[in-house]
């Protein structure tokens, strides 16, 4: 294999290319730290406390001290706690609590650590799938996956979907206060259905997804909040689920997943009542690659590499849209689907929320 000639490469891009691959292997190990300080407990044990020693949070948290003082470590150096030297103690300030020690935060986050343990752990059926072109079915990826992704987006839906989202739609939240027939097409854990579900008492939400497993979590989760009697959850697929006359179909981060967005687009355009309307929610991305270069994108292309496309894939790979498909490549799916208008209804630094009607 050729190299690049010592003479020709530039000591200054050299390094700052080298810079920045130690800030993302530190972290890669930070997201460890992160995923492992929730899951014992100790971002909880320190919020609100103020000032604590190791061996104070240690036994707040009902951890060993010699290894929880290793983690404190970690966490002042990663800039996620604070440190008094005088007194060698440590402190989460009220913003960093916010971000790792309350789970209802619409910024908490590290259960989306999850998503990333899942991508390593299915490095060998990614490794075969590039060498195959073979897709990857959603429900073949490790189990970590489908926690971190509803984990993901459960806090964004309930800060943002009913307060924001749905009144950007034209009529919309009118009609569920009065009363509306809704499917949510690819509901995973059901969290955007119940969502929805407790603010609007007067309509009936119905959630299908392909994945069983999920299905069964989405039913616990309406238990969970009491809405069950106004919810149902279902296996289906986006071209045959069951129902018509849905004032809003709703496809929440799903439909770049699916193998024939196109014939999504078409069943609900057959499912929809008259005046009814599609919300699609899809991750945010501009129409170029050129104007994709962020954090946020990086995290959806590496996304759609492992998990997105090849899930699409795994369906046929009709069109394979991605985690990036952009507002342009998105509407052409509705327009040939028979839909006349669509719009971007909002936007989030995560999401596009657009808006189709026939």
């Amino acid at each position: 294999m050729d190299t690049p000639h010592a003479n020709a490469i530039d000591p200054a891009k050299l390094n700052a290319l080298i810079g920045r691959m130690v800030e993302d292997l530190s972290a890669g190990y930070g997201g460890v730290m992160v995923s492992l300080g929730h899951r014992l407990g100790l971002y909880k044990a320190m919020a609100g406390a103020g000032p604590l020693n190791s061996r104070e949070v240690a036994a707040r948290a009902k951890c060993a001290e010699r290894y929880v003082r290793e983690w404190l470590n970690s966490q002042v150096a990663g800039g996620y706690m604070a440190y008094h030297a005088i007194s060698d103690s440590y402190e989460l300030t009220p913003e960093q609590a916010f971000l790792l020690a309350d789970p209802d935060s619409p910024v908490f986050i590290p259960n989306a650590w999850n998503t990333p343990a899942s991508m390593w752990l299915d490095e060998p059926k990614a490794e075969a799938a590039f060498r195959t072109g073979n897709g990857i079915p959603w429900g073949e990826h490790d189990g970590r996956l489908f926690c971190g992704v509803a984990s993901f987006y459960r806090n964004a839906y309930r800060a943002s979907l009913v307060p924001e989202w749905l009144p950007a739609m034209d009529g919309v939240v009118e009609k569920l206060q009065r009363g509306a027939r809704v499917a949510d097409i690819g509901c995973g854990h059901g969290h955007s259905t119940v969502v929805m579900a407790e603010a609007f008492p007067k309509s009936q939400f119905h959630g299908f997804d392909t994945h069983q497993q999920s299905i069964a979590e989405a039913q616990k989760v309406a238990t969970e909040a009491k809405v069950s009697q106004r919810t149902s959850f279902g296996t289906a697929r986006a071209d045959t689920y069951p129902g018509a006359n849905y004032d809003l179909i709703c496809f929440f981060d799903c439909l770049h997943d699916m193998g024939d967005p196109v014939a999504a687009a078409t069943h609900a355009a057959k499912a929809l009542a008259p005046d009814g309307a599609v919300m699609l929610v899809e991750p945010f991305a501009n129409d170029k690659v050129e104007d994709n270069i962020s954090a946020v994108a990086r995290i959806y292309y590496a996304a759609s590499t492992m998990i997105c496309c090849a899930h699409a894939i795994s369906e046929g790979g009709r069109l394979v849209l991605g985690a990036q498909a952009g507002e342009a490549r998105l509407a052409d799916v509705f327009r040939k689907a028979g839909f006349t208008r669509f719009r971007r209804a909002a936007e989030t630094p995560f999401n596009l929320i657009l808006e189709a009607r026939l």
